[in-house]
């Protein structure tokens, strides 16, 4: 059975910064911040969420159905869907508009300043989840602000248990929004600064949250990640990589692996060490769609 994917097709610009962005920024001269960073390092990659949650997935053997918008000049991704053997069945486009881009730029200490720009992803609200989807397990990453509100009210009248990720979307959304999220959902992830911007808006701490959905897990970066189900907290430690290189895309290749393993009848803690092998092959090299695995999935 497949995993449909809801989120964002972007093509990724990212820049490296060779020092720290601390050092550029004085705390005190914010109010007239103006600042200017030289990336002798620039790359454009395919990304947006959607995009790397199914090429993760895709590596693992999985089959991921990206549901997305592109714009008028999303051909070359289209392309390059049909390349990776990767559905695009649930992808529109929308022309008179840019596909989203993201301008994302790291300093030495993997530290990351981004500009996104929409563009088509606004009109995702358009694809809609039919219940004859024919699918096991689906996600809803960050995407425009409509698609997620009406992606999810269609899982559930679908009957497709789902993953709630709401990644940079999460400050769209008042605490009785996200409430209603997690109460929708099967499972929630978010990164740990995430996690605490989801707790003080819906007033609810991980432990109780985590009450509301069959698992919650909160990624920790090099630390690994918490594994929450029904109250208890695991702590899943990280893999090191064999190298820090670029961590763009880190927590899509994880969530690759997520549905992997949700896919599987798998139990959650057993996903995110999935997760966190599939992050550490990530990070070590450049771009969100450029790492190979080294192993097989059992």
């Amino acid at each position: 059975m497949a995993a449909l994917i809801c989120g964002s097709l972007a093509f990724d610009t990212i820049m490296t910064f060779e020092g720290r962005f601390a050092e550029q920024i004085l705390p005190d001269q914010l109010h007239i911040l103006n600042v200017s960073f030289l990336v002798p390092s620039l790359r454009r990659d395919f990304g947006g969420c959607a995009g790397n949650i199914a090429y993760s997935l895709k590596l693992l053997g999985g089959e991921p159905l990206p549901m997305a918008m592109l714009g008028s000049d999303g051909a070359e991704y289209l392309q390059r869907l049909e390349t990776l053997g990767i559905s695009q069945r649930h992808v529109g486009q929308v022309q008179d508009t840019y596909t989203a881009q993201a301008m994302i730029m790291t300093d030495r200490d993997n530290n990351q300043i981004t500009a996104f720009h929409p563009g088509a992803m606004m009109q995702a609200h358009a694809n809609r989840i039919e219940r004859d989807a024919g699918v096991k397990v689906g996600i809803i990453s960050p995407d425009g602000r409509d698609a997620m509100l009406q992606h999810a009210a269609q899982f559930v009248a679908a009957g497709i248990p789902f993953v709630f990720d709401p990644g940079q979307g999460l400050p769209m959304f008042n605490g009785e929004e996200l409430t209603r999220f997690v109460e929708q959902a099967t499972w929630v992830t978010v990164n740990d600064y995430e996690g605490k911007m989801l707790c003080d808006r819906t007033g609810m701490t991980l432990e109780e949250l985590s009450h509301k959905v069959q698992g919650l897990v909160v990624t920790l970066g090099a630390e690994g990640c918490e594994v929450w189900v029904g109250g208890a907290r695991t702590h899943v430690p990280a893999v090191a990589p064999a190298q820090v290189v670029d961590p763009t895309g880190c927590g899509d290749a994880w969530r690759g692996a997520l549905l992997f393993g949700l896919e599987k009848g798998w139990p959650l803690v057993r996903c995110a060490e999935l997760g966190n092998r599939v992050g550490a092959l990530k990070i070590a090299q450049r771009g969100p769609q450029n790492y190979t695995l080294d192993f097989q999935p059992q």
